[in-house]
């Protein structure tokens, strides 16, 4: 693959990653405001915001999914410079983010039977880039 079409590639990543990072702001400070989410009229959501799954100890999983679409856009952004170390990094926390999402929408769809539509656009988010992990594969990402 040519480094242009990675450059391109990753820099949608970090685009999908920044967008992924502001939702997840918005509801770690929803969570610290004590605020509740607006969410369009969609019932599940306030049910799954506020649910037991959505801390793990005191720490609320917004936080985590925060800290995690940064480090995803900053491994991003170095990728698209072609840094090798940056492009495993992003590989291996959107293997993780991908993990968390798929137990996150086990819960909803089989604990709760709810659905939060800030949940499900984050599952969005995680699924493409997971798609660019897979179209770029780690061996192919470093420079021979």
């Amino acid at each position: 693959m040519s480094p242009r079409i990675r450059a391109i590639i990753y820099t949608l990543a970090a685009l999908v990653a920044l967008a992924g990072l502001t939702e997840a702001t918005y509801l770690f400070v929803m969570f610290l405001t004590g605020d509740t989410a607006v969410c369009g009229g969609s019932g599940g959501c306030s049910e799954v915001l506020t649910s037991r799954y959505a801390k793990i100890g005191p720490v609320p999983v917004s936080a985590l999914g925060a800290l995690a679409y940064f480090v995803a856009f900053a491994c991003a952004a170095f990728a698209v410079f072609g840094h090798p170390v940056a492009r495993k990094l992003f590989a291996l926390m959107v293997a993780a983010m991908f993990l968390a999402t798929l137990w996150f929408l086990s819960v909803q769809m089989f604990i709760l039977h709810e659905f939060c539509r800030y949940c499900l656009f984050s599952a969005a988010l995680i699924f493409f880039l997971a798609g660019t992990v897979m179209m770029v594969p780690v061996s192919d990402s470093i420079e021979k």
